[in-house]
Formats: structure tokens, sequence, C-alpha cells
């Protein structure tokens, strides 16, 4: 059992770990619009990493092989959202700096931009749904999980220690990610560093839409 646990925690650890689109937007949410929607946006990622463990803990290569075949179209939706979302957060971002030229405060102009979609639980649904969107955290934990089986079935207990560790370590690891987001949106309290900073980060995200579908 305590196998069983370790590897949980280094395979939620494993899959959260790695830097890509999801990542740059928890941050962002947390940066430019609060901690909690932050957090909520990192439940989502790692909502999505339980479930998927779960899934790789009962269905195992079945569940890879039945979504290999879909995994291009997955790609191309996951990239697509990703590219909506840049486009709207840099769009928000430009309007936010000139309604702040003309004369509003910063904090009026960013509150005024805040979509619905963004609030702690649109942000939450919005991650999770780009979570799931990404074939290949399936398959990551399938084939981590038929190597752990080594030719035994687990119990529904392994399942269950595996599944809530791994949930535990994905959920520490967007935890940091949404501080750190708070952290750098507190010290870009001036128009100027809130638009540098939305336009980075924005055009990562697109970037790495672009990587996810030449990748």
């Amino acid at each position: 059992m305590g196998g069983i646990l370790v590897a949980g925690l280094l395979a939620g650890f494993g899959i959260a770990v790695q830097v890509g689109a999801i990542t740059v937007l928890i941050m962002t949410l947390s940066a430019h619009h609060s901690l909690r929607t932050g957090l909520a946006a990192g439940m989502g990622t790692a909502t999505a990493d339980g479930l998927y463990a779960l899934l790789a803990a009962t269905a195992g290569a079945g569940m890879a092989a039945l979504l290999r075949p879909i995994a291009g179209p997955m790609r191309w939706t996951a990239a697509a959202v990703l590219v909506l979302i840049a486009a709207k957060g840099l769009g928000g971002a430009l309007r936010s700096r000139r309604t702040a030229a003309a004369g509003a405060s910063v904090i009026e102009a960013a509150e005024a931009d805040v979509p619905v979609r963004r609030r702690p639980l649109g942000a939450y649904l919005q991650v999770l749904g780009l979570t799931l969107l990404n074939p290949l955290t399936i398959i990551y934990f399938s084939v981590l999980v038929l190597g752990l089986h080594n030719g035994r079935t687990w119990s529904v207990a392994d399942a269950a220690v595996f599944v809530l560790a791994a949930f535990a370590a994905s959920a520490c690891w967007q935890s940091v990610l949404a501080f750190g987001g708070a952290l750098i949106g507190r010290a870009l309290t001036g128009a100027r560093g809130r638009l540098v900073s939305a336009l980075v980060g924005n055009a990562v995200i697109a970037l790495l839409a672009v990587h996810l579908l030449v990748g």
C-alpha cells in the first residue's frame, strides 16, 4: 500500500509540474483576476488529473487504446479553445488599457472587463474541460498503472490510494502556481505592468496552442 501511495504522489507531481498552456493559464487567471480564481482553475486541473488517474487505475491500457484514435481531434479542439482564451485575454488587456488611459482607475478598468467565465466557478469548469481534452494525460497514467500492476489486479483500496494521492499531488502543485500568479499580480500594480504581463501571458498561451498542434 505504501508503494502505491508513493507512486500516486509521484504520478500526480509528474504530470502536474510539466510547464504548458494550463500552467500559464492558471498563473494568468490568478494574477489578473484573483487568488480564488487561480485556485479554482488549479482545482479544475487537479480534478481532471484525478479522474484520469481513476480511469487508468480501473481501465488501464483499454482506455488508452480507446482514446488513441481520437487524439488528433481532441488536440485540435484543445488548441482552438486555447487560441480563443488568448485572444479574449489580449483583447481584454487592451480594452482595460484604453479605459485606464481615458481617465478610469486601473482597478475599475480591470473589474469592468472580468467576464463571468473567469470567476472561480467558470475558471474551474474552463480549466477542467481543457485538461480533460488532453489525451496524453490518460495515456500517461495508463502506462504508469500498467507498470505498477506488474501482472496483478489492484484492489479497490489500492486504486483509491493511487487516485487520491495523484489528485493531492496535482492539487498541491496547482495551488503553488495560483499563489505564484497572485504574487505576480500584486507586484504588477501599474497599468503598464498589468498590460505587459497580460500580453506576455496570453501570447505564451497562443504559442503553446500552436505547439500543441505541431508537436
